[in-house]
């Protein structure tokens, strides 16, 4: 048998290629968008993949389930379990075969069975593996997807916080408790292989192991020692990370089947800085993926900046609008990495893109804006002479915050400009000053002319000031 992890870390997602060597076959569990790595995987290892498992329908990457079918001729897995509302579409005409708990599919030598396990969304579910080449009888480990991870389980409270299905979180809960006590009757030696790592949104407390064994998560995973269902659903709620605002849409998208790649339209390349000045104008998003030094001394006004980093594929899903759009300042060598990144969380409306080489290269009337030290902030704070903006998430700003402070999460600032009061300069303060940064940004490129950027953000604020 074969097993190979793939692992993309903006994401925060596993996903696995599982082979029979006597039959030379392989499927992808869990498969992302970009399917040349499975592709080049399978050629090295003389494999043919004639199959894609998805656990659940994902609302935090847009799956690959769909390109391998075009361009492997990979039937598709998926579940039939749960209501109407959560069902595939749009399947007439690609190979595909619908699952519920119990059913068991063979690929050369191994076997995997389906298991219902609700409770991240109603229609997950998990797939044990036997290894019937060893021979062996009895399954060798489990894949998870969302329902248990490595120190934590899947939040119930998606569909009601970002596709807005009110009451679903409670009836989630309830049925992750469910689950877990099928879950508990695995036998302990049982390897789990979940969908996501550290990171990721779809938990709260996710652990950076790769994979664990049923009988660890039995003992030391929190959510596994409740016998209460009660005092279970209440831990599990409480104190989940706000999920970017992007999530519903790729509910949406995998539900119904994204754009084939191929099929979106190529990207035109951008010569000019005028170019990028008119398509502001017309009201195209353009995003500046330099560093914030770079971007803080020189900008296009009306440009909004997202570094690119490990952050950057899930700052973009939370601040670009998937209705307008999209131009690209980025490094020539870059380009492929940030398509593939946007592509990743279904930003398919990306047009034109420019060398941002050109910015440093040009003298011209660009936009910059200031950092300043914790001491200076504290001092225009004290004398009324700005107001302070606290993007950080709901958790960190609970544990402590500037007294006086406004507390609007960064991703949802652009939804929040009018609560921003105008009286004076604004002054966006994070954890350490990275996010506070992209804030700045946002806020300069939706017309607020005096912003600054609080260096150190809360952190060097408390050292500082509150020692």
């Amino acid at each position: 048998m074969l097993l190979k992890y793939f692992y993309d870390s903006n994401l925060a997602q596993a996903s696995y290629m599982v082979g029979c060597q006597q039959s030379n076959e392989a499927v992808i569990i869990d498969p992302a968008r970009d399917i040349a790595p499975y592709v080049e995987a399978a050629k090295k290892e003389g494999m043919k993949i004639i199959g894609s498992f998805e656990t659940h329908i994902h609302a935090d990457f847009v799956t690959g389930s769909r390109e391998l079918a075009s361009q492997e001729g990979a039937k598709m897995y998926l579940s039939d379990e749960g209501s109407a509302d959560w069902k595939y579409e749009n399947l007439e005409h690609i190979p595909h075969q619908l699952v519920k708990d119990g059913d068991q599919i063979k690929v050369g030598n191994l076997t995997f069975t389906v298991l219902h396990t609700p409770g991240h969304t109603p229609e997950s579910i998990s797939f044990t593996l036997i290894d019937g080449g060893i021979p062996a009888e009895e399954p060798m480990g489990i894949f998870t997807g969302d329902f248990v991870f490595v120190g934590d389980v899947g939040r119930p409270d998606l569909l009601e916080k970002a596709a807005k299905m009110e009451g679903t979180s409670a009836e989630g809960a309830k049925q992750m408790f469910e689950s877990l006590k099928k879950f508990k009757q695995l036998p302990d030696y049982l390897q789990l292989w979940p969908g996501h790592g550290a990171g990721s949104a779809c938990g709260k407390a996710l652990g950076a192991v790769p994979s664990s064994t049923i009988g660890y998560e039995k003992k030391y995973n929190w959510a596994l020692q409740f016998e209460d269902e009660n005092e279970f659903s209440k831990e599990l709620l409480d104190g989940q990370p706000e999920p970017p605002t992007y999530f519903a849409v790729m509910k949406h998208v995998n539900k119904v089947g994204p754009t084939l790649v191929k099929e979106l339209e190529p990207v035109k390349e951008v010569k000019s800085l005028s170019e990028i000045e008119r398509l502001v104008e017309k009201g195209v998003q353009v995003i500046d993926t330099r560093s914030a030094t770079q971007f803080s001394e020189k900008y296009i006004p009306g440009t909004v900046n997202i570094p690119l980093n490990s952050s950057f594929t899930n700052w973009a899903g939370w601040l670009v609008d998937y209705k307008r759009p999209l131009s690209i300042i980025t490094a020539s060598t870059d380009i492929e990495g940030v398509e593939k990144a946007l592509h990743s969380v279904g930003i398919d409306q990306l047009s034109s893109c420019m060398n941002a080489q050109l910015i440093e290269e040009s003298e011209g009337d660009f936009g910059s804006y200031p950092s300043i030290k914790p001491m200076e902030a504290k001092q225009l704070f004290d004398n009324n002479k700005v107001n302070i903006i606290d993007v950080r998430n709901s958790s960190e700003w609970n544990e402590g915050h500037i007294e006086g402070a406004h507390h609007i999460l960064l991703g949802t600032l652009k939804e929040h400009l009018d609560d921003i009061p105008t009286d004076k300069p604004v002054l966006v303060q994070c954890g350490s000053g990275v996010r506070s940064t992209i804030g700045v940004s946002v806020l300069k490129s939706n017309g607020f002319d005096e912003v600054l950027n609080l260096t150190g953000g809360y952190s060097q604020w408390r050292n500082e000031i509150e020692k």
